[in-house]
């Protein structure tokens, strides 16, 4: 594959012509927030609106995550109007996730925590209602602990579960705010397929999918 230079924010950077460009962004240090992208996935999702860039010849931003890399593309991931369109994506996509930094075992290491620092923005905005669901938590499963109420709908886990390795113990169900990754229909994951690969518990993004180890953690933490 023929090997290009571009730039992105000012760094020259040498690809493969057509990589993703969120990747190479990523791999070569420069950080694009994401929550959906899944590297092994062959078509983006594109779904959580947070990877925009600005690119000259472009009137408008747009997800880098869809985009791929050219000769002399020009990128900017700190622009105006790219930086408006993330920090907005992210107010909406909290409005409805629980925030619990203090009690959670994956603060400090949550993706949350990094999007909200880059943007310059906290976790929850005070312009927006806050709509919480109180979801119930499945503690069914011998190895982990599901929790839909910290679930940003990034789709990694789906993927993971029913695509890549073929087990389809997760899925999506229902439209629009009801939303939800759940099971066919709605039993506890420990009734599921779930072979305990724990494979769904590394891709999380946050701590909607803990191992029981660090759930338990996780309520010493409240006691």
């Amino acid at each position: 594959m023929k090997t290009i230079s571009l730039k992105i924010d000012g760094k020259q950077i040498t690809a493969r012509e057509g990589d993703n460009l969120l990747w190479v962004a990523l791999d070569n240090g420069i950080y694009i927030p994401n929550l959906c992208a899944i590297r092994d996935k062959p078509e983006p999702m594109a779904a959580c609106r947070l990877c925009f860039v600005e690119m000259s010849g472009q009137t408008q931003p747009v997800t880098a995550c869809t985009e791929t890399v050219t000769e002399g593309m020009e990128v900017n991931t700190r622009g105006t109007e790219a930086l408006r369109l993330a920090r907005r994506g992210f107010e909406l996509l909290m409005a409805s996730n629980r925030v619990d930094c203090a009690h959670c075992v994956r603060s400090g290491s949550c993706e949350l925590q990094k999007i909200a620092h880059h943007l310059g923005t906290k976790l929850k905005s005070k312009r927006l209602r806050e709509l919480r669901r109180d979801l119930p938590v499945d503690n069914s499963h011998p190895q982990i602990r599901y929790d839909p109420n910290r679930c940003v709908l990034c789709g990694r886990c789906v993927w993971v579960c029913q695509e890549h390795l073929k087990t389809g113990a997760l899925g999506f169900a229902y439209r629009g705010f009801e939303r939800v990754v759940t099971t066919f229909k709605d039993e506890p994951l420990a009734t599921t397929r779930c072979d305990q690969c724990l494979k769904c518990v590394e891709v999380c993004p946050t701590g909607a999918l803990l191992p029981k180890e660090k759930a338990r953690a996780e309520a010493r933490l409240r006691a």
